[in-house]
C-alpha cells in the first residue's frame, strides 16, 4: 500500500462541517476500494483541506472521494515517511 496526501480547496458555500460530513462518507465506503483514510486537516486561513490515505494508487484514493461525495482533490501526492 502506498501513502497519499491530497489537497482540496474549500469552495464557496462549503463549510468545515460539510467537509467533516464528506470525510465520514469516505470512511463508510473506503474498504470496498482497499483504501484507508487515516487523517484529515484543515487550514482555515487558506481554505485548504488535506487528507492522508493509504491505498493501491492515487486514482483509487480519488475514486473514494468522487463516489462518496463528489468533492475530489485538486492535487494528490504520493508521500512517504522518512
Amino acid at each position: 500500500m502506498a501513502l497519499f496526501m491530497d489537497v482540496h480547496t474549500l469552495g464557496p458555500g462549503l463549510s468545515v462541517d460539510d467537509v467533516v460530513a464528506a470525510h465520514e462518507k469516505d470512511l463508510e465506503i473506503q474498504t470496498a476500494y482497499g483504501v484507508n483514510y487515516t487523517q484529515a486537516w484543515v487550514d482555515h486561513a487558506k481554505g485548504k483541506i488535506f487528507c492522508l490515505a493509504e491505498g493501491p494508487d492515487a486514482e483509487t484514493v480519488s475514486r473514494v472521494h468522487k463516489e462518496g461525495h463528489g468533492l475530489v482533490a485538486d492535487e494528490i501526492f504520493e508521500v512517504s515517511q522518512y
